[in-house]
């Protein structure tokens, strides 16, 4: 049970430093920063995707906010905390 705790624990941080790195521009599909977000995303848009088909967008100002990562971890931490 050990080990299923740390990986959801680094899963967590996936999704953490995903949504950190979102709000980073890059220059098209080539560079490391690129190529770093593009593995961060394959990583996490499995469980995020269908979180983004259910939530609603609260708007901010115009701009679209996305809670899926929220509830994602949110939901992450009570499975590690249960378990």
């Amino acid at each position: 049970m050990a080990l299923l705790r740390d990986l959801i624990t680094l899963y967590i941080w996936v999704l953490i430093i995903t949504a950190l790195l979102s709000w980073l521009p890059t220059t098209g599909h080539q560079g490391t920063l690129a190529t770093v977000k593009g593995v961060l995303a394959r990583l996490t848009e499995p469980v995020l995707r269908p979180l983004r088909a259910v939530l609603p967008r609260p708007s901010v100002g115009g701009v679209g906010i996305d809670l899926s990562v929220l509830v994602a971890v949110v939901a992450l931490e009570i499975i590690r905390v249960v378990i």
